[in-house]
């Protein structure tokens, strides 16, 4: 059984306690709870370990369940329980083979989970694109970029080599703001050509003090990969102001200084 849990108990418990800080809304502790007192350092310790291997196995189960998974916390605490009293109804044979055939069963779930979800935004994402593309003021360009101008201005347009200065907003479909300079309160500075490709295409468009809505689709976006909280698959809405244009050769020569 050794091979099947390759991180320790108090590794775990440290991992777990890490990941429930993380959590915006944690329930508070009973007084019960927070009355417990404890023998000495080894009983706390020992009831921290088991604490946390219980969050554990609840936070797991909780995400297997989204997939349509369940499993009994009673026959799981009884799996516990028997088997630190040295009276498992498993051999550890037993146990890898039944583990490799859920495990099988998990990956199987999660896979047709992922597949219905990429198809559902698939299809959400063209209706919106076709939709997006009958809207007054929008241009579509050969590639599929979508944009609509918010602020016009008269300067000059950047090229791909050259690194602009921005300010913009990102969300997904549903509204919901993944990204934003505008929030950081920071305008970003980046070389055109090492952004996405809806990016690299559409800034070029805009002259300095312009202001445009950009709909990328996700073959210009993050495509299957997504990124971050950015979904596999998602079309991405932009709000983006260019502030400013740093040609190549100008970026080159304050770099190399």
């Amino acid at each position: 059984m050794k091979n099947i849990f390759k991180v320790s108990l108090l590794a775990a418990a440290v991992a777990l306690t890490v990941g429930c800080n993380e959590k915006e809304e944690q329930a508070a502790p009973t007084q019960e709870a927070a009355a417990a007192t404890f023998k000495d350092a080894n009983e706390k310790a020992a009831y921290a370990i088991g604490a946390s291997f219980s969050r554990y196995v609840s936070t797991t189960l909780e995400k297997q369940a989204e997939f349509g998974m369940a499993l009994d916390k009673e026959i799981i605490l009884q799996g516990i329980t028997d088997t630190l009293r040295d009276n498992s109804k498993l051999t550890d044979e037993e146990m890898i083979e039944t583990l490799k055939a859920y495990d099988t069963e998990v990956k199987a779930a999660a896979a047709k989970q992922q597949l219905e979800l990429t198809e559902k935004s698939a299809a959400e994402a063209k209706a919106f694109l076709e939709e997006n593309a009958k809207a007054e003021g929008v241009t579509v360009t050969d590639s599929g970029l979508q944009y609509s101008v918010i602020t016009e201005a008269e300067g000059p347009k950047p090229a791909a080599e050259d690194t602009v200065t921005v300010h913009y907003v990102g969300t997904l479909l549903d509204g919901t703001e993944f990204d934003s300079s505008v929030a950081r309160g920071e305008p970003a500075k980046f070389p055109l050509n090492r952004v996405i490709p809806g990016w690299t295409e559409g800034v070029q468009l805009m002259s300095v003090g312009e202001k445009y809505k950009f709909v990328i689709p996700a073959d210009l976006a993050y495509g299957e990969q997504g990124a971050g909280s950015i979904p596999p698959d998602a079309t991405l809405i932009f709000e983006v102001e260019l502030l400013g244009i740093e040609p190549k050769a100008d970026a080159e020569e304050e770099a190399a200084k």
